[in-house]
C-alpha cells in the first residue's frame, strides 16, 4: 500500500513531450497523459520540439516519425549526441516499417507503436517505463 503511494507520487512528477504534427492527436494524447497524473508539454514540430529540449529536462518523449523540419529519429539522436540525456522514447507512427523500426531500436527507442492504437496500451507502456 505504501509502496503504492509512493509510485503514485513518483508518477505525478514525471514530465513528459509530446511531439506530434496532427494538433487533434497531439491535445487529445496531453489530455489523457494528464488525466493520469503526468505534466505534459506539447510541440507540434521539430524546431519547437528542439526548443523545448534545450530549455527543459523530460522523464519521457512520446515522439511522431514524421515531423516538420526535424524528424522524431533526428530528434533522438540530437538528444542523445548533443544533449548526451538518456531520456526514454516512445515512437508513434503511422508505418510499421521494419528499417525504421530498427533505426528506432539502434538509437536506444523503448518502444515503437504503430497508430491507431489504444490509448490504454500506451499510458501502460509508459507506466511500465517508469516502473523500471
Amino acid at each position: 500500500m505504501v509502496q503504492d503511494r509512493v509510485l503514485i507520487s513518483e508518477l505525478l512528477a514525471m514530465k513528459i513531450l509530446i511531439c506530434e504534427d496532427n494538433p487533434l492527436a497531439m491535445k487529445t494524447l496531453s489530455i489523457i497523459l494528464e488525466r493520469e497524473g503526468f505534466e505534459t508539454d506539447m510541440a507540434i514540430d521539430g524546431k519547437i520540439a528542439l526548443g523545448l529540449l534545450q530549455n527543459n529536462d523530460y522523464d519521457l518523449l512520446v515522439v511522431d516519425i514524421h515531423l516538420p523540419y526535424h524528424s522524431g529519429l533526428e530528434l533522438v539522436k540530437y538528444l542523445r549526441s548533443d544533449l548526451g540525456k538518456d531520456t526514454p522514447v516512445i515512437v508513434l507512427t503511422a508505418f510499421s516499417d521494419l528499417q525504421m523500426q530498427h533505426q528506432a531500436a539502434e538509437l536506444g527507442i523503448s518502444n515503437y507503436i504503430v497508430k491507431p492504437f489504444d490509448p490504454k496500451d500506451l499510458v501502460f507502456k509508459i507506466k511500465s517505463i517508469f516502473k523500471n
